[in-house]
């Protein structure tokens, strides 16, 4: 059976693999099949090797989040990639569709974010009160709109848990189906409405730029702003 995977890029040292909403980056509780398990299958099936394949995970995306994710198909690139995501020598570009219209075009947006273990959800504190809250940094700019719906892209300066569902929800741009972070209804199929639309990274053994655009989920809403924004 040949694995179902969006593959974007793929050289010996790396793989860039165009997540689904509903595809875990590692192991959770519900006990579903983490992605780089399917990876490792697909390596295996398709180049016919035996034995163990190496598969190592370089970032994560929420699980309700598509997009671009990188993985490493071998343990020198996985820490050298992880060296320049640790150094943000990295470019991430993100998508968000959200419910209402930020008061600005454009803006950075600088908050304290304090994680919620037991909720698994960040919020936006009082830095100065709060010693284990962590800067969170990052820019958006808006960049279509539909009668209801709103694209922002999302350029980050800081990689925090949930840093872009919590701090565009604190300044009232909720994700679209982001119930954890106020969205008025779920999306269908689980999923929100924020995309890791691009990813540029140095190749760990060739230093070539590698850039790789993810094309946008198959849902009509999505559909509708690729088109707009081309």
């Amino acid at each position: 059976m040949k694995e179902l995977l969006d593959v974007l890029h793929e050289d010996n040292h790396t793989i860039v693999v165009n997540k689904k909403p509903s595809e875990i980056v590692q192991g959770d509780k519900t006990g579903d099949e983490p992605m780089p398990e399917k990876i490792k299958r697909y390596l295996k099936e398709k180049y016919n090797k035996p034995g163990n394949v190496f598969c190592g995970v370089v970032h994560r995306l929420d699980r309700p989040t598509s997009g671009a994710i990188v993985f490493a198909r071998t343990s020198k690139a996985l820490e050298r990639l992880n060296k320049q995501f640790r150094e943000k020598e990295t470019d991430k570009i993100y998508w968000a569709v959200v419910e209402s219209k930020p008061s600005k075009n454009q803006d950075r947006l600088v908050n304290w974010l304090q994680k919620n273990e037991k909720q698994n959800k960040s919020y936006v504190v009082d830095g100065s009160k709060n010693k284990d809250a962590k800067e969170a940094i990052l820019t958006y700019r808006l960049l279509s709109s539909s009668d209801k719906y709103h694209l922002l892209e999302i350029t980050l300066e800081t990689g925090r848990h949930h840093q872009i569902r919590c701090q565009l929800a604190n300044i009232g741009c909720i994700i679209k189906g982001d119930l954890k972070y106020g969205a008025k209804r779920s999306n269908k199929d689980g999923s929100i409405h924020l995309h890791a639309r691009s990813l540029l990274f140095t190749h760990p053994t060739s230093q070539e730029e590698i850039t790789v655009i993810a094309p946008v989920p198959n849902d009509p809403l999505w559909q509708f702003f690729e088109k707009e924004v081309g």
